[in-house]
């Protein structure tokens, strides 16, 4: 059985990789939209909650050194968490915050 690689979360969570020295901020595919509400840019979603890409790299910078691998930004509440470098490093700690549950048919 092919694992499943499509993760889902609310939108103020962002999914930042560190490779190279450089951060990458993923931008997915919208899952629900129950409001009908414009889909926003990356830079305009940060500033509706009060914050810049810059800043949210700044401070994942502060949690894991900037080491490589997956994080994790909560960009409503500003908190901000390293995962790991596996993929489903990320899944673990989305769990881990209430997101998600593991596959029952990976059980």
């Amino acid at each position: 059985m092919q694992k499943s690689e499509t993760i889902v979360y609310p939108v103020h969570y962002r999914l930042v990789v560190r490779r190279n020295d450089t951060w990458h901020f993923t931008k997915g595919d919208v899952f629900v939209n129950l409001f009908n509400v414009p889909i926003l840019e990356q830079k305009d979603l940060f500033a509706v909650f009060g914050t810049t890409m810059k800043e949210v790299a700044t401070e994942l910078r502060r949690i894991n050194n900037g080491h490589p691998g997956f994080y994790i930004a909560d960009i409503k509440n500003k908190k901000y968490y390293y995962c790991g470098i596996q993929w489903e490093d990320v899944k673990a700690k989305l769990q881990e915050l209430g997101i998600g549950r593991p596959d029952p048919m990976e059980a």
